[in-house]
């Protein structure tokens, strides 16, 4: 016997926990998916290759976007050998004061695209760009990973509104053997 639409019925029950799960983590995978592919189609089309040198170059780079955010965002910017920008990921996206990671997260796309180094970047919605035990801790533990995989931390900064945090020249992270960036 054949069906047609007209003979099937419709349930407004709401589904099980187990398929309703299943549908907000598609949906938030679909969102973060989308939410990347946004960020890169936002940004300006240049002929010449970003580098960064210095704190100020990746708060100048990112801080726009990322100041006024209502949540805190880690992202990573990967670079070649002669710190050309090769790329920028966002890694993290948490709550208004937290952010839990996985280092693996991390160095994902840095082992994908061959970096050479990295620099972590993440905003304070408090707007007060001061770093926590947390920041110094992650960067010391980022550090250590990247070791084991060849990719130099060059720095983690911090941007708020009210300006920048270099853990670097602030003395709270000190890498062996990175190249210096001043």
């Amino acid at each position: 016997m054949t069906r047609s639409v007209s003979d099937e019925q419709i349930s407004l029950l709401p589904p099980d926990a187990a398929a309703l799960l299943h549908l907000v983590r598609e949906n938030l995978r679909l969102l973060a998916e989308i939410s990347q592919r946004y960020e890169v189609a936002t940004m300006p089309a240049t002929t010449e290759r970003r580098t960064i040198r210095t704190p100020a170059d990746v708060a100048d780079y990112l801080g726009p976007e990322m100041v006024d955010l209502a949540q805190e965002q880690l992202r990573v910017i990967l670079l070649d050998t002669k710190h050309h920008v090769l790329g920028t990921r966002l890694v993290y996206q948490g709550g208004v004061n937290a952010v839990v990671i996985r280092l693996g997260d991390v160095f994902r796309e840095a082992v994908a695209c061959g970096a050479a180094t990295i620099v972590l970047v993440h905003n304070h919605p408090s707007h007060d760009p001061t770093p926590s035990g947390d920041d110094v801790h992650l960067t010391r533990e980022a550090a250590q990973a990247g070791k084991l995989l060849g990719i130099d931390v060059l720095d983690h900064i911090i941007v708020a509104r009210d300006g920048y945090v270099s853990l670097r020249n602030a003395g709270l992270y000190q890498p062996d053997g990175a190249p210096t960036v001043q």
